[in-house]
């Protein structure tokens, strides 16, 4: 009894998930989420939105809405395969995101999200890889109950600048190459001598050609890196670019 779950609500639920010859691989007696931010499996974000407080449910989930075709290993699943769940709906409450948080946990909700965004990534499911990262962004940057300590502060913006780096490369799978550089502008401004960052945006802007910028940004990243090959690379092609005689 009671309403279903709505956008933005969080839900705790209990969770048994089995392969077809019964063997548990997922057991979870309160499994916390908010349906839509992309942290559980598909059968989940799209099953528990249509259940009622105290409901059973059993979802039979093709391996595109479990665990994809490569599988997992942590719950040990094979690849394609299907999984049976059953489903208890414990509890409905309001999203717990606005209110302040301690730090660790800020940097825990974040870290949690960056890596369903990268099990997303993995899967070739990059619109919702980029939903989760920008959850994770959304979480690290929530209010805090306390002013975080100076490595609490530290590991904020070195998990921010994994979120925009991660974002960039969704974004560019996405085929959307301004939102791409708008990231790699974003996590170079936390951190500028991010080197992800700096070989990103350089060939980012010689895309674009802005061939001199894309060059200035090329080199700072060869002054951090000497040795990485796709820096010398770039700045080869970019070089032989400029000196072929232009089209009138």
């Amino acid at each position: 009894g009671g309403p279903r779950p709505l956008p933005g609500q969080e839900v705790s639920v209990k969770v048994l998930g089995a392969l077809e010859d019964g063997g548990l691989v997922e057991r979870d007696p309160r499994l916390i989420f908010v349906p839509g931010h992309g942290d559980v499996v598909q059968a989940l974000e799209l099953g528990v939105p249509t259940m009622q407080p105290g409901e059973v449910s059993f979802f039979l989930a093709a391996f595109p809405y479990a665990y994809g075709r490569p599988g997992s290993r942590e719950p040990d699943v094979p690849p394609e395969a299907p999984l049976l769940f059953e489903v208890t709906l414990l509890e409905v409450r309001d999203g717990p995101d606005p209110q302040p948080l301690p730090p660790a946990v800020r940097l825990r909700l974040g870290s949690q999200r960056r890596e369903r965004g990268n099990f997303h990534f993995a899967r070739a499911d990059f619109a919702a890889a980029l939903r989760s990262y920008r959850l994770s962004l959304h979480a690290l940057d929530g209010p805090t109950t306390a002013p975080p300590g100076p490595e609490e502060e530290e590991e904020l913006q070195e998990q921010r600048v994994k979120c925009l780096n991660n974002c960039a490369a969704a974004e560019l799978k996405l085929g959307r190459a301004e939102e791409a550089l708008a990231a790699c502008e974003a996590a170079l401004r936390i951190s500028p001598d991010n080197g992800r960052a700096l070989l990103r945006r350089g060939q980012l802007l010689a895309e674009q050609g802005r061939d001199a910028e894309a060059a200035f940004v090329l080199r700072r990243a060869l002054e951090l890196d000497p040795a990485n090959k796709v820096i010398h690379t770039e700045l080869s092609r970019l070089a032989k670019r400029q000196s072929l005689p232009s089209n009138t």
